[in-house]
């Protein structure tokens, strides 16, 4: 089936994408829908099961679409190829959280600490990292964080996965570790999820933060505790944001396997979080859980400038 052959609508098979783009644009007029001039970008829009042809810019695309790695579908004896577009930013658009506690020596000195905050900081101008905080524990929540005894911690944000390994990988992240955070650290643990939905983003200096992570008891369902995370995300009164998710790296994270954080305005707001809702939901998940780690920081001021890099 040629395009020029293509009227205003034509039927295609239900199970098309409910929006599609074509992946190449052609310089002659044959091959163009009728009444398009020739290099005219044109899209088609499903409406149930009949397609559209119009001109690209004479559609007005909603703000938060996102386009995703196209699908090549199959329509007709031709063969006619499109590419799929993502439809609503909820499906497409996702945050890593990544989160690493430390548990620095006591007899450091000072000095070295500030040096290993100062330095991490700096590490918010790499070009992978959407945001970047670092500062000490302000509380301690529950008796395995008690026991970890974890001083310090460390959030950052990125786009994907790939970005996270980027800065991972930067000789910068990886000096820092190696000349500032190894020679004073007693432990290390580390955390990362995907929080679905969440566009990555800063979170803004002085807010307070709860990080909430959970070791599920060997052969528990983890979908109830996934249900029990959602309830707890409508149960935080006062929550700038709350994100959530399943720990994809497992090798640092001691056995945890699930984390939240929720953000507050200012500290005195972390006491929100308590409330009857949210002790319902904790006593439905204790039975399945065998330690939940609970600390509150605060996010840091960035760095004034990159020149510590």
């Amino acid at each position: 089936m040629c395009l020029n052959q293509v009227p205003g609508r034509m039927r295609i098979p239900k199970k098309v994408y409910p929006l599609v783009l074509l992946s190449g644009v052609s310089q002659s007029p044959s091959v163009n829908p009728p009444g398009f001039l020739p290099s005219t970008r044109f899209i088609f829009l499903s409406n149930q099961n009949m397609l559209s042809v119009k001109p690209l810019h004479s559609v007005r695309f909603r703000p938060r679409l996102f386009l995703v790695k196209p699908k090549s579908v199959r329509t007709g004896p031709a063969s006619l190829r499109f590419s799929t577009v993502a439809s609503a930013a909820m499906s497409t658009s996702s945050t890593i959280e990544h989160f690493v506690l430390f548990k620095l020596r006591s007899s450091t000195d000072p000095s070295k600490v500030d040096n290993m905050l100062s330095s991490l900081r700096a590490l918010s101008s790499l070009p992978a990292v959407s945001h970047l905080s670092v500062g000490p524990v302000l509380r301690l929540r529950s008796s395995a964080a008690s026991e970890l005894a974890f001083t310090h911690l460390l959030h950052s944000r990125y786009e994907s996965k790939e970005k996270l390994l980027e800065y991972a990988n930067d000789p910068a992240h990886v000096n820092v570790v190696k000349e500032c955070v190894l020679p004073i650290a007693d432990d290390i643990m580390a955390v990362d999820w995907v929080a679905e939905g969440l566009v990555p983003g800063p979170v803004a200096s002085g807010s307070a933060i709860r990080l909430t992570l959970a070791k599920l008891k060997e052969g528990s369902d983890a979908s109830e505790l996934k249900s029990a995370l959602a309830s707890a995300n409508d149960a935080a009164a006062g929550a700038t944001l709350v994100s959530y998710g399943e720990n994809f790296s497992p090798a640092r994270a001691k056995g945890y396997s699930f984390g939240m954080l929720a953000v507050f305005p200012a500290v005195d707001d972390l006491e929100k979080l308590e409330g009857d809702q949210l002790e319902t939901i904790k006593e439905k998940v204790r039975p399945i859980l065998e330690r939940v780690i609970v600390l509150d920081f605060v996010a840091s001021e960035p760095p004034p400038s990159a020149a510590n890099l």
